[in-house]
């Protein structure tokens, strides 16, 4: 069970979506006439005038289930299992309407309410995704319903970007960190796939503080694709070799490279050759100090014999 939660600012719109779907079912109402959408649309916007400051009074929730609980999820299931997660979310005392979509092999029904109640006062909207999540848990744990562990059961080729460049960096740290004996071999493998790694360091230190993942145009904290994409948790995975990260980035970036100096070519040998007559570009110059000794030696004898 999944609850997505939104917010607009005109009821026409969102009640022309829910129930213009194909084979959508109005299995309930509450506080508006169902004569035609018109009413319900107008029953809505008739409660808004009683609090005009509002700018967004449209409430929105999706309730998705995973289809292996469809053979449980009758009509009146899921009528029952929508009231609940409003009375759970303190959406009450207010207007309602609860569709059943049938355009996906998942079961869901979507709830449009008025976030001003009967009394003109506001249902608040303070913490409801955190809240959301909790109640979600606890319906399934209380009806015994599906919840798919993991981002493994999303399917990736219906989302949108962000999401899109999200779902495909999850997939490939997941499999590409098991490959990897450290963090250079990681990133290696990611860029082959077009995913970048940036380190988060403290202050001017090499220091390790966090780390994010960038595909194309989009980039996301490692928290943010998953809780377990941190740096600390994904740094366990390689134990021992994934600790100094500053200085394998080192090694990667900065490594000196040893060039040989090119051999000259005959062109160079050449010009070698002509400008300094006795010396080649492949034999070392000759010494010339044994020379200056004998010129030495033949001068000294010469003035002993006069």
């Amino acid at each position: 069970m999944i609850g997505k939660i939104k917010k607009g600012s005109g009821f026409k719109g969102c009640v022309n979506y829910v129930l213009g779907k194909e084979q959508a079912v109005l299995l309930h109402a509450d506080g508006v006439l169902t004569e035609s959408r018109g009413d319900i649309i107008h029953s809505f916007c008739m409660q808004t005038g009683m609090n005009p400051d509002l700018k967004k009074p449209v409430g929105h929730i999706a309730l998705s289930y995973s289809a292996v609980d469809a053979p449980k999820l009758t009509d009146g299931k899921m009528v029952q299992l929508a009231q609940e997660y409003m009375r759970e979310m303190k959406i009450t005392d207010t207007q309602y309407i609860i569709v059943r979509h049938q355009d996906r092999e998942h079961p869901h029904v979507h709830i449009v309410f008025n976030r001003i109640d009967n009394n003109g006062k506001t249902i608040s909207d303070r913490n409801d995704m955190y809240r959301n999540e909790q109640v979600c848990k606890k319906l399934k744990a209380k009806h015994g319903l599906y919840f798919a562990e993991g981002k493994e059961q999303v399917k990736q080729h219906r989302l949108k970007e962000p999401d899109k460049s999200k779902y495909e960096i999850y997939t490939a740290v997941k499999n590409e960190i098991g490959k990897s004996r450290n963090w250079q071999q990681l990133q290696h493998r990611l860029a082959e796939k077009g995913i970048t790694i940036q380190f988060k360091r403290k202050g001017q230190t090499d220091e390790i503080q966090g780390i994010s993942f960038s595909k194309g145009e989009y980039t996301f904290k490692g928290s943010e694709i998953d809780r377990s994409f941190s740096f600390s948790k994904l740094d366990k995975c390689f134990g021992d070799a994934g600790m100094n990260v500053a200085e394998s980035q080192r090694q990667t970036t900065f490594a000196p490279v040893r060039e040989q100096a090119p051999a000259p070519d005959k062109a160079d040998s050449l010009l070698i050759t002509g400008s300094l007559g006795l010396f080649s570009a492949s034999s070392p110059p000759v010494d010339e100090e044994p020379n200056f000794n004998l010129r030495k030696k033949k001068k000294k004898k010469k003035q002993l014999k006069q």
